[in-house]
């Protein structure tokens, strides 16, 4: 597993993240930035500035004419009913011991019980691939 700097959204708990560090990675929370009541255009910005790959639960990230996304180090949107920290360690800590951050630049990955959708984004238009 390649450990990887992460930024987690306000959605994801303080365990996860817990869990996410003693696995090995580079963990900040939006939390921890003092950016709780923050959008999501700056907080894809500060993912940007530090090069980290933005965690989230919110669908938000999916949707092109809320928020397009260009060049930035990747966005992981967890999907998962509930969203206890049960449910999202069981489809992402899977998914993390198998993909790096190179895969991530430049792309959303939908990621569920279901699979992973990778939906390629940045200069190009996004196209999506399963």
């Amino acid at each position: 597993m390649t450990a990887l700097r992460l930024l987690l959204d306000q959605m994801i708990d303080s365990d996860v993240a817990a869990h996410l560090r003693a696995a090995g990675h580079d963990i900040c929370t939006v939390d921890e930035l003092g950016m709780a009541r923050a959008n999501d255009a700056e907080i894809l910005e500060v993912a940007i500035q530090q090069r980290r790959v933005l965690v989230t639960l919110d669908d938000d990230f999916g949707d092109w004419a809320v928020l397009p996304l260009a060049n930035h180090p990747g966005v992981i949107r967890v999907k998962t009913d509930p969203t206890t920290t049960e449910m999202i360690e069981s489809v992402f800590f899977p998914f993390l011991r198998i993909h790096g951050d190179r895969e991530l630049s430049n792309r959303l990955v939908i990621v569920s019980s279901r699979g992973v959708r990778w939906i390629q984004t940045g200069a190009e238009r996004p196209t999506d691939t399963e």
